[in-house]
């Protein structure tokens, strides 16, 4: 059983419709910094024998460690088999000068003389107006045409009228947005998908699964909905059944930490097409998004984006222990886990609401505000 193929947009380059993630590898202990090597190395090896050929990871993954293990793991001819995309840090970009530093860093990193897809990471308005400035498009010029990069993209976190500006402003080969079943009409959204598609943009979609929160254990009435269909389906495959039915999307991305979810969704990716869901299954999704709007407290995709925190804080996993609260309607697991197992110097009260986490968020989350409801429910100070 292997996997299915798209062309990516005007590149005409064949990916697996399905992406190896490098973002949320396995660890150890719970360390974001302490990749499990051998089980990560497992994973990919079992993935490109799967037909899987794309790789992303970015500098940032795994506290800077996703780009050294790539490198120590392609090296031994892994590297001729797989299409590698990583991603210019634009956060850390003051001068053009950067631009260069950080590209060479990460060739050295990956252990490689050229990135074949490479993207300005998670544009903003105001990072896109930084580098825009600095001269970042000139950058992608010359990186091209010595040979560095071999398709330039950019990944997405605005609103469409930015997305329009961005993908007329340069003679980009793809983009990569976030789009699922229930950021439908998010950020770039349906609308981007199609004006990216129009301009033969090869789009790469990223948190098809939400941040896993769309293949987990799921609420008993959105399971009812789910298995009330004739064709019985795991959560994953709901999901990116969906994204896969649309012909504008190339590829989705899938942060896979187990060879259980690896074979899951390869399996689904063998038979996945566009066009493929009946109206009766788009219906299924229809009213189980209903159902989730009703429940979710906070559209965190747990992204990672907003740290390091300066005082430690963990945002990320505080909301991932609300939405589950909210979501199953039961507080006492991750409340447990809140009080009881994580480190009190990453608990809400350690937040002295200095805003950083807030210009970094790629979901524009009113995080202060939030973190402070989170910690009156998972500390159980509301009952």
């Amino acid at each position: 059983m292997t996997v299915q193929y798209r062309k990516l947009g005007r590149t005409g380059e064949e990916v697996s419709i399905l992406g190896f993630g490098a973002m949320r590898l396995p660890v150890i202990g719970g360390d974001e910094g302490r990749i499990d090597e051998e089980a990560a190395t497992q994973l990919l090896h079992h993935a490109v024998e799967r037909g899987v050929n794309y790789v992303d990871t970015a500098w940032s993954y795994h506290r800077g460690n996703s780009e050294r293990w790539l490198g120590e793991v392609l090296e031994g001819g892994l590297r001729q088999k797989v299409h590698l995309a990583t991603k210019l840090p634009s956060w850390e970009i003051q001068t053009r000068e950067d631009c260069d530093r950080y590209l060479n860093e990460q060739l050295a990193r990956l252990k490689t003389p050229h990135i074949d897809f490479y993207l300005l990471h998670t544009l903003t308005r105001d990072w896109w107006n930084k580098l825009r400035d600095l001269g970042v498009l000139e950058f992608l010029d010359s990186a091209l045409r010595e040979g560095r990069i071999r398709y330039a993209g950019f990944s997405f976190h605005d609103d469409f009228s930015l997305f329009q500006e961005i993908v007329d402003a340069y003679d980009w080969s793809f983009c990569q947005i976030q789009y699922n079943y229930m950021d439908e009409l998010y950020q770039a959204g349906r609308k981007g998908l199609e004006y990216a598609f129009e301009r033969d943009l090869g789009v790469v979609v990223m948190e098809p699964l939400r941040g896993g929160t769309l293949a987990g254990r799921l609420p008993a009435d959105i399971v009812e909905i789910m298995e009330g269909h004739i064709e019985k389906r795991r959560p994953a495959e709901w999901a990116l059944r969906w994204v896969w039915n649309h012909p504008e999307v190339s590829l989705a991305l899938s942060g896979m930490n187990s060879l259980d979810q690896l074979e899951e969704n390869v399996a689904t990716a063998s038979n996945a097409g566009p066009g493929s869901m009946s109206e009766e299954e788009l219906d299924v999704i229809r009213r189980v998004r209903e159902k989730y709007r009703e429940r979710e407290s906070v559209p965190c995709t747990v992204c990672g984006y907003c740290l390091p925190c300066p005082e430690g804080v963990n945002i990320p996993k505080i909301f991932s222990f609300y939405n589950e609260g909210a979501m199953f309607s039961d507080w006492k697991e991750p409340s447990g886990y809140y009080r009881d197992m994580m480190n009190p110097d990453e608990r809400v009260p350690n937040c002295v609401e200095c805003g950083d986490c807030e210009e970094t968020c790629p979901q524009h989350i009113a995080i202060i505000e939030e973190l402070i409801s989170a910690h009156r429910f998972l500390s159980g100070e509301d009952g």
